[in-house]
C-alpha cells in the first residue's frame, strides 16, 4: 500500500524537523514544496508518500502510525 501524507506549517524549524523527521521514518518527499503566506507568516507545505508493505488500504488508516 503506498500512503500520502501533506504536511503545511509556519516555514519554521519546527516545519523542518517535522519533515525530518518523517524521511528518516520512511517517508520520501513528492514533488516539489510550496509557500504561501497567510498575513502575518510565510506557510510551507511539502507532499510525502511511503509504501507499506502487507497492509491494505482502509478508511480507518492512522498515518501518525508510520
Amino acid at each position: 500500500m503506498k500512503l500520502y501524507r501533506f504536511i503545511t506549517h509556519q516555514d519554521n524549524s519546527e516545519f523542518c524537523m517535522r519533515i525530518t523527521k518523517l524521511l528518516n521514518n520512511g517517508w520520501k518527499l513528492h514533488g516539489n514544496p510550496t509557500l504561501t503566506f497567510n498575513g502575518k507568516t510565510p506557510i510551507a507545505g511539502q507532499a510525502l508518500v511511503k509504501k507499506v508493505k502487507g497492509e491494505k488500504f482502509s478508511d480507518n488508516i492512522d498515518l501518525k502510525e508510520y
